[in-house]
Parts: structure tokens; C-alpha cells; sequence
């Protein structure tokens, strides 16, 4: 006796009819494809087992429905590229989606290379430096008058010299006394902090930070000895080669202000009227 030879899942003999082979397991073609077989995105019908199923993400067409969506020319063994779940031939997509370059103003291709810098973007080659033409890539550069320069570029053609250390400065320069420096380099001639950002002032072409000038060149208070700057409108006393903070001139027995009041000395003492009767 000849043993069977039936379809897994409807069980009709096999013999003498077409039938597909999935895991081993024997198919007719009718059950083949109600079980295994996908619909075409495009026209909704079922492909069938004879004809070329392309699939793209878990996305199915015939080959005649694997068309692009702006031109309808056929996707089959051609590059394409999605947006918005549509297909497009490399051409559309280009010509809806893709850069045009800012140097040769062609269009960037999809997957090719690009540079993108404040909105524009350039092919790879077409990214140069405006002065020595060569590429930058992923150097850093300087954008000036909508040109690209590399920084050696830059700082031949632009950059002014401080006028310390004699080198170019390309970001973050002071100006004082209308030259250039860095602002590294433009420090306290006594500490050698930075001065940008800070109160300082200057004697003899020196610039020096606030307290460097007080300890050098302020005057002592008479009374609490600790420089007396004269800086931002600060007010003091001066009597007989002597100075005082406004707040130490004080009677030195009844601490009373002398500010403005008559008073009376004694040795390096100063006294109010009253205070002073009992000298």
C-alpha cells in the first residue's frame, strides 16, 4: 500500500499537484498562501506564492507595486528612500528632502556626507577654508563675511597681535588704553590676576589690580593704618600731612565724628572741642 502525501493543513492529497515546502512540512498552494502569503501595501491583494514578494521593514509589495511615489518608476534593484512611510527613487528624495550645498549649491545625496554649520551645509569636499582651499573637515575654524577660514587661515589674515606676548588673539581679548592683549595677559603688574572683569587702575603705564595699588601707593589711614584708596569716590580727611577714613576720624577719648566739626590735636591724637579743654 502507497503512503499518502497530503497538505499539512487541508489534509487533500499532495500527489500530482504543486505544493510548497515550509519547515519540511508539505503545503498545497491554496493553503500555502492564506497562511503564509502577504498583501501588497500598494494594491491591498495578495501575492502570490509565484510571484516576487519585496519586502522592506516588515512592508510587502508585488514588484509591480514597488514603485516610487513621486515619479512611479519602478524600485525594483534601484536605491530608494523613505519618508513618511512614502518610497522615492534617490532623484525625488533628493529633489524634495535633501541639502543643497552652500559652496556648489548641488544637491547632498542621501547616505553621502555632509558638514552643517548655523543652517547651511556643504559636501565634505566643498567645506573648505576660503583662503588656502583646503577641506576643514572637522578642524576648528573661524566664520567671517560668510566665509570659512582654519584657524592658522584666520589668524594670518584677521587676528590682531596682544600687545604682551605678541601672538595672535582669535576669541575672548581685552582692550585697554586701545591695544589688544588676551586675557591671560592682561594682569596686575604686582599679583598677576586677571584684570578683565575686575576693578583695577593704572600708574606709570602699569596696570594694577585695586588692592595692589592701595598697599603700593594709597596713603594710611592715621588711625586704623590700612590704605586709604581715594577709588570710586571714596571721601577722607587730610590735615598736616596726615589722612583719615571719614569713619575714623573720630574723637580718640569720646569716639564723636569730627567730620565737618572743629577739634583739637595732640601729639598724634585728635580731640572734640570739649574733649580737648581737659589738655
Amino acid at each position: 500500500m502507497t503512503e499518502r502525501y497530503d497538505c499539512t493543513d487541508c489534509n487533500e492529497s499532495l500527489y500530482g499537484q504543486k505544493y510548497i515546502l515550509k519547515e519540511e512540512n508539505p503545503y498545497c498552494i491554496k493553503c500555502y498562501e492564506s497562511l503564509f502569503s502577504h498583501n501588497c501595501e500598494v494594491c491591498q491583494k495578495l501575492i502570490a506564492c509565484t510571484s516576487k514578494d519585496l519586502s522592506y521593514k516588515d512592508r510587502h509589495w508585488h514588484s509591480d507595486c514597488f514603485l516610487c511615489i513621486k515619479c512611479s518608476r519602478s524600485l525594483a534593484d534601484r536605491p530608494f528612500a523613505t519618508k513618511d512611510d512614502m518610497l522615492m527613487c534617490t532623484d525625488c528624495y533628493s529633489n524634495e528632502y535633501s541639502s543643497k550645498c552652500h559652496a556648489c549649491l548641488k544637491t547632498i545625496m542621501p547616505g553621502s556626507k555632509k558638514m552643517e554649520h548655523k543652517g547651511n551645509s556643504w559636501h565634505e569636499n566643498c567645506f573648505t577654508c576660503n583662503r588656502c582651499q583646503q577641506p576643514i573637515g572637522t578642524r576648528s575654524f573661524i566664520q567671517k563675511d560668510a566665509s570659512n577660514y582654519c584657524l592658522p587661515c584666520y589668524e594670518k589674515q584677521f587676528a590682531l597681535q596682544c600687545i604682551q606676548c605678541k601672538k595672535p588673539i582669535t576669541t575672548g581679548g581685552v582692550n585697554y588704553r586701545d591695544q589688544p592683549w588676551h586675557k591671560e595677559c592682561f594682569v596686575c603688574i604686582g599679583c598677576k590676576q586677571q584684570l578683565a572683569g575686575q576693578r583695577f587702575t593704572s600708574r606709570d603705564d602699569f596696570a594694577y589690580c585695586f588692592d595692589c595699588f592701595c598697599n603700593l601707593f594709597a596713603k594710611k589711614c592715621a588711625y586704623c593704618t590700612t590704605p586709604i584708596s581715594g577709588l570710586g569716590g571714596s571721601k577722607y580727611i587730610s590735615f598736616e600731612q596726615r589722612q583719615w577714613h571719614n569713619s575714623c576720624f573720630n574723637c580718640k577719648k569720646c569716639s564723636v565724628s569730627l567730620v565737618g566739626r572743629g577739634f583739637l590735636t595732640c601729639k598724634d591724637d585728635i580731640f572734640c572741642p570739649d574733649c580737648g579743654k581737659d589738655f
